[in-house]
């Protein structure tokens, strides 16, 4: 927990611009915004997003190899080079991509090379992927800053890389965990950690 809050504190102080909140205009429509991350187990990844107030919609699929439209049997081979992960849609005039970067290093292990717990593989990798300048830049800088604070015990190793396509994973991995709560998986390895999520961002979830 320790780490948690001194993770927490050095993501919410950012630096200039990053950590100012975004003016709400009350006529216009909202506009969209997406992130991409990669987090190990998509289900696992889908689940916390989804807590979020400001997030629109999150998607599971494959992102960052070279295989085109790949099934999820051929991702789990490891030899797509594609990642598990999310496509996550959300209102920055009620949450902020660094608020979503702050999430993403809670949600799970980023010093963890190639694998989340029992997840073992390429596929499994912890990784960034970036739409414009601005996500990159505030990625790669508070990777910089996680490690000269020395908030994990060894070195980060997640991955910051261009957005390029993304291949929606087949329907059945779509909202998993709320449609399959009780499979072993979902009680037994996404409930903990969800619940742990939840509690770091409590005031932060949907109504």
């Amino acid at each position: 927990m320790k780490k948690i809050i001194c993770l927490l504190l050095i993501l919410s102080a950012g630096y200039g611009c990053f950590a100012m909140s975004p003016v709400k205009e009350k006529t216009a429509k909202p506009k969209l915004d997406t992130a991409t991350f990669a987090t190990g187990c998509f289900w696992c990844t889908e689940a916390k997003f989804q807590q979020l107030n400001g997030v629109v919609k999150v998607t599971s699929g494959f992102t960052g190899g070279h295989t085109v439209k790949p099934t999820y049997e051929q991702v789990c081979t490891g030899t797509t080079g594609h990642a598990e992960a999310c496509n996550i849609v959300f209102d920055p005039s009620k949450i902020t991509y660094d608020e979503l970067i702050e999430a993403f290093f809670v949600a799970h292990d980023p010093t963890q090379l190639n694998r989340q717990g029992n997840d073992v593989g390429t596929q499994y990798r912890s990784a960034i992927f970036y739409h414009n300048a601005a996500q990159k830049q505030k990625a790669e800088y508070y990777i910089a800053k996680l490690n000269q604070e020395k908030v994990y015990k060894n070195k980060i190793v997640t991955q910051v890389v261009p957005y390029t396509v993304f291949y929606k994973a087949e329907g059945y991995h779509q909202n998993y965990y709320n449609l399959n709560g009780s499979q072993p998986y979902c009680k037994y390895v996404i409930q903990p950690e969800l619940e742990k999520f939840k509690k770091v961002f409590k005031d932060k979830l949907k109504k």
